[in-house]
């Protein structure tokens, strides 16, 4: 079997959302903690986040990242990543074997992406949790207001 394509730079059929060319942050290895958070870091901000990376992502013009990105959000429970750092637990990650410490949650997330001059596109456990979960998370972030979740968040910053 053979195929022929012809292209022809002239047509467009319509503009590439440049959010297709994003890119990903996972708990794995030192991507997060050392990576983008690293309380002790010379750069380090007052939330803990690496300055300097902060700076490498802006000059990269990267404009959307996942978060958490890869197959550590098959098991991540969103509820461990919000709140005061000092009350959220420690999980096993099952995936990477290790422990999860939450100091990295939503909230600091958010900041991060700010900072750094990118979008959020946050991602939902569906391989270890439910939609209730999806849902609640959901509600979490872009609900205004009035509700359990939404509440909550605005409890927390």
């Amino acid at each position: 079997m053979r195929a022929v394509g012809t292209v022809h730079s002239g047509y467009v059929i319509g503009a590439i959302d440049a959010r297709l060319y994003g890119s990903f942050v996972e708990h794995l290895g030192r991507a997060v903690y050392s990576g983008i958070y690293e309380p002790d870091h010379p750069t380090a901000d007052a939330n803990g986040m690496r300055q300097d990376v902060i700076d490498l992502v802006r000059e990269l013009d990267v404009p959307i990242v996942r978060y958490p990105g890869g197959n550590f959000v098959s098991a991540y429970n969103w509820e461990d990543g919000i709140g005061p750092r000092e009350e959220r637990p420690v999980r096993l990650d099952l995936a990477w074997h290790s422990s999860e410490s939450n100091h990295v949650g939503i909230h600091e997330f958010a900041d991060w992406a700010e900072a750094a001059g990118t979008d959020m596109m946050l991602a939902v456990n569906l391989g270890s949790r439910g939609l209730d979960q999806a849902r609640a998370f959901l509600e979490y972030v872009n609900h205004p207001g009035g509700s359990y979740w939404s509440d909550l968040r605005r409890q927390n910053g």
